[in-house]
């Protein structure tokens, strides 16, 4: 009996964790895009705006949805050209709550010097599940330059 109940209950849930897995892998895809092309709206459309949102990278903060995109996403892309890559996606999900842990590399041209970069570091998005859809409430990531 207890056989049957595991199966009856366990094989949906698990076939929802699938269902949020992908949801929440295309979002993070979605994002880097974002990033790559300094397009703000990728973040409003996945990322809860509320007043004492952080997000967080190397070491720099950035104190809400606006301030992010407008002193971080978008002037980047004036002064840089970005290539991100977001892999190893490690996913936790407990009802409406869900972190992802990603291996992030980054490549970048800095427009006015020439200078090229490269770093490998890690972030962590945190996303609520708000009246279905997924929403990032705070990201962290940090990384160093690869060295040669």
């Amino acid at each position: 009996m207890k056989i049957i109940f595991f199966i009856l209950f366990a094989i949906p849930s698990l076939a929802f964790a699938d269902e949020d897995q992908e949801e929440l892998r295309a979002i993070i895809a979605d994002i880097a895009i974002g990033w790559e092309e300094a397009d703000g709206s990728p973040f409003r459309e996945h990322f809860l705006d509320f007043p004492s949102a952080r997000y967080f990278e190397s070491g720099g903060q950035n104190k809400g949805l606006d301030d992010l995109i407008d002193h971080h996403v978008v002037p980047e892309g004036a002064a840089i050209k970005l290539d991100l890559n977001l892999s190893n996606h490690q996913f936790s999900i407990i009802e409406n709550f869900a972190w992802v842990l990603v291996d992030t590399e980054v490549k970048g041209l800095v427009f006015k010097s020439g200078r090229r970069f490269h770093s490998k570091g890690f972030q962590t998005f945190i996303f609520q599940k708000i009246d279905g859809q997924w929403k990032v409430v705070h990201t962290h990531s940090s990384s160093r330059p690869v060295k040669k």
